[in-house]
C-alpha cells in the first residue's frame, strides 16, 4: 500500500468510513467497543509480538518438569557438589576443589576452591547446560522451576489484588458514606507505606511462624505467604483509580434508569458499573502482574519472599551475588528472564491500553 502522508485523527464515527476502507470494505459502524478494541489491538504488531514472548516464557517455565526429566536428569534441589560429568571422555568436577602453587620465595599460594562448573554447551545429554551453582545444583533446572514460582506468585497475587480491589471500589463508590470513608482510609493506610518496605516487614514476620489465624493455616516458607503479601500491598494501586471511575459513573443516566426500573444495588454494580470499568481492569491487571513479579523477585532476593531451597529468580540472583565476578551466569540468567518477562508485559499492557481507550489516537493513512 502506497501512502503519501500520515496524520493523527481522533477515533470517532467520522473516521469510520476511512477505517472501513482500510479493512477491505468491512463496516465498523454499530460494532461494540470490544470489537473495535480487538481490531485496534490486532494492528499493534509490537504489542502482539511481546504478548507472544510472554506466552513463550510461561510455556517454557511450565515445561520445567520435562526439562528436569529428559535433559538435566536432576531435580531443582538435587545437590551434587562432589560429582563429575564426562565430556570427550574426560571427567570434569562439578565443583572445583582448588589447587596449591609454590612460589619461588618458598611461600604457598592457595587457589580458592568451590568454583562451580560453567555452562556446558557441548556436553552430551544436556547435564549442566547452564552450569552449576555453588552447591552443585543444575542452574537450568532451577531457572525454569524458579520461573514457575515467580510467575505463579505474580499472576496469583495480581488476580487476588484485582478481585479484592474491584469489590472494595464498587462498595466504596456506590454506597458512599461510612463505607466509602472506611475503605478510602484503608487504601490510604497501605498507600502510605513503600511497597518493598511493607513487603519485607510482613514477609519476615510471616516466614518465621507462618499464619495461623481465623481458621487459616499457612506454614512458614509456603508460596502463599509472598503471594498474599504482594496481593495485599498492591490493593490501593488498583482500588483507588477504580473507585474514582465508579464515582464518575454512579450518577449517570443509565444507572438512574436501572434504579427506576427497580434494579437492586448488587445488580447495578455487577451489570451496569462493572462492565463500564472492565477495560480499565484489564489494563491495570496486565501492568500489576509485571509489578507483582518484580516485587516477588525483590522480596526473594532480600530473604522475605520465596524461601530456600525453593527456587525463584530472586533467590537465584541472591545466591550468585557473592561470585558475580567469577561466575556471572548465576545472576545474569535469571536477570535476563526477569527483564524479558517484565518488558513484554509492560509493552503489551501499553498496547492494550491504547486499544481499549476510546480517546486514543489511531493512525489513518491516506
Amino acid at each position: 500500500m502506497t501512502t503519501t502522508g500520515t496524520t493523527q485523527e481522533e477515533f470517532t464515527l467520522d473516521t469510520a468510513s476511512e477505517l472501513a476502507a482500510e479493512e477491505g470494505g468491512s463496516k465498523i459502524e454499530g460494532k461494540s467497543p470490544w470489537v473495535l478494541a480487538a481490531r485496534r489491538l490486532r494492528r499493534n504488531y509490537v504489542a502482539l509480538i511481546f504478548l507472544g514472548i510472554f506466552i513463550l516464557v510461561v510455556v517454557v517455565c511450565l515445561a520445567a518438569p520435562l526439562y528436569a526429566s529428559h535433559v538435566s536428569h536432576v531435580k531443582p534441589n538435587d545437590q551434587n557438589a562432589g560429582g563429575f560429568i564426562t565430556e570427550n571422555g574426560q571427567k570434569i568436577p562439578i565443583i572445583s576443589k582448588g589447587t596449591s602453587k609454590f612460589n619461588p620465595n618458598g611461600t604457598v599460594e592457595l587457589t580458592p576452591g568451590g568454583i562451580p562448573i560453567g555452562p556446558q554447551w557441548g556436553a552430551s545429554g544436556g547435564e549442566y547446560f547452564f552450569g552449576a551453582d555453588l552447591i552443585g545444583r543444575d542452574v537450568g533446572t532451577r531457572l525454569l522451576y524458579g520461573g514457575r514460582n515467580s510467575l505463579e506468585v505474580g499472576l496469583t497475587a495480581a488476580a487476588i489484588t484485582t478481585i479484592v480491589s474491584i469489590l472494595l471500589a464498587l462498595i466504596a463508590a456506590y454506597f458512599g458514606g461510612a463505607s466509602d470513608w472506611v475503605i478510602s482510609r484503608f487504601f490510604d493506610l497501605i498507600w502510605a507505606f513503600p511497597v518493598i518496605l511493607l513487603g519485607i516487614a510482613l514477609g519476615t514476620s510471616l516466614n518465621i511462624d507462618g499464619f495461623h489465624h481465623f481458621g487459616i493455616n499457612i506454614a512458614a516458607g509456603s508460596l502463599w505467604i509472598p503471594t498474599l503479601i504482594i496481593a495485599f500491598v498492591f490493593i490501593p494501586y488498583i482500588g483507588r483509580p477504580l473507585r474514582g471511575q465508579v464515582l464518575a459513573l454512579r450518577n449517570r443516566e443509565f444507572v438512574e434508569a436501572a434504579t427506576a426500573q427497580g434494579a437492586g444495588s448488587l445488580r447495578i454494580m455487577l451489570t451496569e458499573l462493572l462492565p463500564n470499568i472492565a477495560s480499565s481492569v484489564l489494563v491495570l491487571f496486565t501492568l500489576i502482574v509485571a509489578n507483582a513479579i518484580l516485587t516477588e523477585v525483590a522480596l526473594s532476593f532480600l530473604g522475605a519472599g520465596v524461601q530456600s531451597p525453593n527456587p525463584s529468580w530472586g533467590t537465584m540472583i541472591a545466591d550468585g551475588q557473592d561470585v558475580l565476578a567469577s561466575d556471572p551466569w548465576l545472576s545474569l540468567l535469571p536477570g535476563i528472564m526477569i527483564t524479558i518477562t517484565v518488558i513484554s508485559l509492560n509493552v503489551f499492557g501499553d498496547g492494550l491500553r491504547d486499544a481499549l481507550d476510546p480517546r486514543a489516537k489511531v493512525r489513518i493513512e491516506h
